[in-house]
């Protein structure tokens, strides 16, 4: 089965193991805001189009800050699956699972992850060929323990996991010790208050905690083996 979501980028992702989740409500935010989660160790990030900003804040990303890896989220339409594409995005990330939305992206060669939330969210996603899929929203829906369970008749096929939603700093570690985790969704990481206040500093210390609680969980992972 190919994948939606190919090898290349998904180990670039796997690798980072953090991608910020960002609201960006003006364009010239953008750069500095990609420059603080830099200088804090995060490289991968996904704006949302949630704002009319959100494409402009691509594009200034990818000419002025060219090691971030910048993809879009809430990607909700096949129109905007090609706005993406034709933006630039490096993926697009849905919060469900639309069929429409991943069968365009499969047409155009976006890589895409779509969102589940149940076993037959998983299937749909399978038939695809998506097996980068982000859990959403993660703790409302039970958390890992939650993920664990309901993943389990897909593990062989090797499904992988970016959880969202109601993740922090203080859970980031449990996420990011389990093998069924690609790597975590963090919104904490520069909330929209923040970046509207551009309180870049602040942006940089969390990005900074998170990629230390990421450095702790994969060195003693290490020590076990």
């Amino acid at each position: 089965m190919a994948t939606v979501f190919d090898d290349k980028l998904a180990t670039q992702v796997q690798h980072s193991g953090i991608v910020a989740v960002l609201v960006v409500d003006h364009a010239e935010d953008a750069v500095p805001l990609a420059t603080a989660l830099l200088e804090g160790g995060v490289n991968v990030m996904e704006l949302t189009l949630r704002t009319e900003a959100a494409f402009a804040a691509l594009r200034a990303i990818k000419a002025a800050v060219p090691d971030m890896l910048a993809g879009m989220g809430t990607v909700l339409t096949p129109d905007q699956v090609r706005q993406c594409k034709d933006a630039g995005a490096a993926f697009a990330v849905a919060p469900g699972m639309n069929p429409r939305v991943a069968q365009t992206a499969i047409d155009i060669g976006l890589p895409f992850a779509p969102g589940i939330a149940t076993p037959s969210d998983v299937e749909r996603a399978l038939e695809f060929g998506c097996r980068f899929l982000k859990f959403f929203p993660a703790e409302s829906m039970g958390g890992l323990a939650y993920l664990k369970n309901m993943s389990a008749p897909y593990q062989h096929l090797g499904v992988r996991f970016v959880p969202l939603g109601g993740l922090t700093a203080a859970n980031a570690g449990d996420y990011l010790a389990s093998p069924l985790i690609a790597a975590i969704g963090g919104s904490w990481l520069a909330t929209r208050q923040l970046i509207q206040s551009k309180d870049w500093k602040t942006i940089t210390a969390h990005a900074h905690q998170a990629v230390g609680i990421r450095n702790s969980v994969r060195a003693a992972a290490k020590t076990k083996t």
